[in-house]
């Protein structure tokens, strides 16, 4: 059986459309990738200045300044005078 013009034709029509039907698909799922990811890196950005205003938070309450008033009020400490600083040498030598 030998396939006739029309035939030809007919087959070529159908890779064709198999073809741009596959690169419609491909293109399809890129750009639903694409709007996935600028939506994972807007949540990034967010979660990065959560974190970042965490840190100066912490970075905050263990600070000189936040620390000595809560020992002297919870815990009755104050800061020692210079004259009452003794710096131990270690007797091993250097």
């Amino acid at each position: 059986m030998t396939l006739k013009g029309r035939h030809w034709v007919a087959l070529w029509l159908a890779g064709f459309l198999a073809t741009a039907a596959a690169v419609v698909w491909r293109q399809t799922a890129a750009l639903a990738t694409a709007r996935e990811l600028r939506s994972l890196q807007s949540v990034r950005g967010a979660l990065e200045t959560s974190r970042a205003a965490a840190a100066a938070a912490v970075r905050r309450a263990r600070s000189r300044a936040v620390l000595v008033p809560l020992a002297a009020s919870r815990l009755g400490l104050r800061v020692p005078q210079d004259t009452e600083i003794v710096i131990l040498q270690d007797p091993r030598g250097r």
